[in-house]
């Protein structure tokens, strides 16, 4: 994290394409923007962008008093959806004579273009502002050349008779590209989607991603991807079992069929008194973040499904791929990271992920205010994740 010696330089700077100073403290609009173009980094310097607040273009201080909610403010991109992928941001801030100053030093991504409420937004010395259709391209090829995630890698032998056009261009980017800039969009198909991570130029075919997110058949090219759903009648896979699915084809149908599963199959009222609530053996919510989890961090180079074990007295998911990047055992869940960064902007684009990298807390928290016992997390396992859901007892 930058120094206030090393801030002290930059103050006395003109603005350059990695540093924007304000002096507002409410823009947001501003705010994302700047961390959105540090993100996408088009001038290629490898380096951390700074947005300075509390300073005029001059360096002067503008009277910022020191509190905590600008620093909050700014960290609220990391998470809350206006930034994807999710930008990686540290903040911190300094009090000088004339003033408290917040920074936000955000470095560049590896899964470019970064989009702002579906703007690319990109800065190159003074100018800022949207990036052309030539300038998205270039993101999506400089992509191409650190691609380390499993999603954005080409699919070889694929090609865009393999995925359905019909449901990219009618479902997902309505979802993922702001209305004004998708009235503007005259590009071909193939560009289209590589500036959203679904296929590689370069390589002149789709994605991983794209085979999950919109395949005709994607277990022909990743035999695990599906969902393996079991209801048994007992508590253990001994036991007779009574019902068995599989959810497989593209994840943005079925991501929506198990939605609408688990509201009418799995949560059932076990409770309700006259002039009472209504109360559940699982709050959906929780069944669907802990699903939805497994989805979008599984390792899909595994060739076994996701688990989705529904027993008498629990619900258990299982998935291959322990826990990924900064998660570790000992910050789980505080900590996470993103096995498929692709997957996961497109499950949040299409509104089955309400914020980043909060999935699993909001899940604890539906399952206790519902009255079941926390859930158990197995990520000891090098290979697989487990979460054990306890049902609630009437």
């Amino acid at each position: 994290m930058i120094t206030k010696d090393e801030l002290d330089k930059l103050l006395i700077e003109i603005e350059k394409d990695r540093v924007e100073k304000t002096i507002s403290t409410n823009d947001a609009n501003k705010f994302g923007e700047a961390i959105c173009s540090f993100c996408n980094d088009f001038p290629g310097h490898n380096k951390p962008g700074y947005l300075i607040v509390g300073v005029d273009d001059d360096g002067s201080r503008c009277g910022l008093k020191s509190e905590e909610r600008i620093l909050q403010t700014l960290m609220d991109f990391r998470t809350d959806g206006r930034i994807v992928p999710p930008p990686i941001i540290t903040v911190t801030g300094f009090d000088y004579p004339g003033g408290y100053v917040a920074v936000a030093e955000v470095l560049p991504s590896f899964q470019p273009p970064v989009r702002f409420k579906g703007k690319v937004c990109i800065r190159i010395g003074p100018r800022k502002g949207i990036a052309t259709d030539l300038e998205e391209r270039i993101l999506s090829e400089k992509r191409s050349s650190f691609a380390h995630s499993y999603d954005t890698l080409p699919c070889y032998g694929s090609s865009l008779n393999d995925i359905s056009i019909e449901i990219f261009k009618i479902t997902y980017l309505p979802s993922a590209i702001d209305e004004e800039t998708l009235s503007q969009n005259s590009r071909d198909i193939k560009e289209q989607l590589a500036s959203l991570k679904f296929y590689d130029l370069k390589a002149n075919c789709p994605t991983n991603a794209a085979i999950l997110m919109f395949g005709n058949n994607p277990r022909f090219f990743i035999p695990g991807g599906y969902v393996q759903y079991v209801k048994f009648t007992g508590n253990d896979e001994v036991s007779e079992f009574e019902y068995e699915r599989k959810f497989d084809g593209d994840l943005t149908t079925q991501l929506r069929v198990m939605d609408e599963f688990i509201k009418s199959q799995i949560v059932t009222k076990v409770l309700h008194n006259l002039g009472e609530e209504h109360q559940y053996n699982f709050p959906a919510s929780a069944i669907k973040e802990l699903l939805f989890y497994s989805v979008i961090h599984r390792d899909y180079q595994s060739n076994a499904p996701i688990k989705f074990y529904e027993f008498d007295d629990r619900i258990e998911i299982s998935n291959a791929g322990g826990l990924f990047g900064k998660a570790r055992p000992e910050n789980f869940p505080r900590e996470n990271d993103y096995r498929n960064p692709t997957i996961a902007e497109a499950a949040y684009n299409l509104g089955y992920v309400n914020r980043f990298n909060l999935g699993v807390q909001r899940a604890s928290a539906a399952l206790i205010k519902n009255g079941n016992p926390e859930p158990k997390f197995i990520f000891d396992q090098p290979t697989s994740f487990s979460v054990i859901i306890f049902k609630k007892k009437p």
